[in-house]
């Protein structure tokens, strides 16, 4: 089975930084889009960035020039850089991926990581 696992959250102070990572394991043909979306209290899950198999990348406009996404294709990795963390980043974060297992397409998703940013 596919597993995206996470790490890298955690507590800081505004303005600080937190680097995380996910790593996709389990039966893979190959990966195309990877990303990261997030998850506040109360609210829906909302796009962070992601970046494809060819190194294109998108980012929501509220982190545009305070975080980077980039990823390891070998490694089936992808990692977001945040910096410049505000309290309204706080949130679970979750990797996601579009990966090819046997001849099937799928949406993966990580466990989540709680990124919690003080005032």
């Amino acid at each position: 089975q596919v597993q995206l696992v996470e790490s890298g959250g955690g507590l800081v102070q505004a303005g600080g930084s937190l680097r995380l990572s996910c790593t996709a394991s389990g039966g893979i043909v190959s990966v195309n889009t990877m990303g990261w979306f997030r998850q506040a209290p109360g609210k829906q899950r909302d796009l962070v960035a992601v970046i494809t198999s060819g190194g294109s990348t998108n980012y929501a406009d509220s982190v545009k020039g305070r975080f980077t996404i980039s990823r390891d294709n070998p490694k089936n990795t992808v990692y977001l850089q945040m910096n410049s963390l505000k309290p309204e980043d706080t949130a679970v974060y979750y990797c996601h991926a579009q990966i090819k297992v046997s001849y099937l397409w799928g949406d993966y998703w990580g466990q989540g990581t709680q990124v919690t940013v003080s005032s």
